[in-house]
């Protein structure tokens, strides 16, 4: 577990939003209320599908261009996962409401937000950075993201949806195993980083 960067030595926060994989995050963050409204509102499935495709796409795309571009920054290393976690939030919110996944399946991925939170807080307060993302976090979310489209097409009685409900189902059970055991992983890093911590 690393101590949090010194921030004087980096650009400043509008030098890091304006490079390009950031902006590409602003942008996925931007479509989260537009996202929200398409299912809940209109339900105009099909333009929320387009979006969650893009955000899935741009997820990939702009830590790809980061690393072409050497344009990393400690912006855009928040930004990421932020834009992750409100899009798996905010499909949870909308699907739940739209009856598309049980609340069962909500609430263990929703706990592991807020307990994961809790630490991040406990760690900032001890000068720790949040923890660092995992090659089974960063997996369980690109399953996820793959998940909702599919659950999305499930609705209906087509033989799309016919096709689409199996996939979704699959994803969506082996995502949400992933995305809770990446979550007790960060707790464990944390809690080590909590007990080696100087108290005084």
């Amino acid at each position: 577990m690393s101590t949090a960067p010194d921030q004087s030595a980096e650009p400043s926060l509008l030098r890091q939003a304006l490079n390009v994989p950031n902006m590409l995050s602003l942008l996925r963050l931007a479509g989260v209320p537009v996202f929200l409204w398409l299912l809940l509102g209109p339900k105009e499935d099909g333009w929320a599908l387009a979006i969650l495709v893009f955000s899935a796409l741009t997820d990939w795309l702009d830590g790809k261009l980061a690393r072409w571009l050497n344009q990393m920054s400690r912006l855009g290393q928040l930004l990421d996962p932020a834009a992750d976690r409100l899009y798996i939030l905010a499909t949870l919110f909308a699907f739940l409401l739209r009856e598309i996944i049980p609340w069962w399946v909500v609430v263990p991925l929703v706990l592991r937000e807020l307990v994961l939170g809790v630490c991040v807080l406990l760690l900032r307060r001890r000068g720790f950075a949040p923890p660092e993302v995992t090659y089974i976090g960063k997996g369980a979310t690109f399953v996820l993201m793959y998940a909702f489209p599919f659950l999305l097409l499930t609705q209906g009685g087509s033989d799309i949806a016919a096709i689409a409900r199996p996939i979704g189902y699959a994803f969506t059970i082996w995502g949400g195993v992933l995305y809770v055991w990446s979550g007790v992983l960060y707790v464990v890093q944390a809690a080590r980083a909590l007990r080696a911590a100087p108290t005084g």
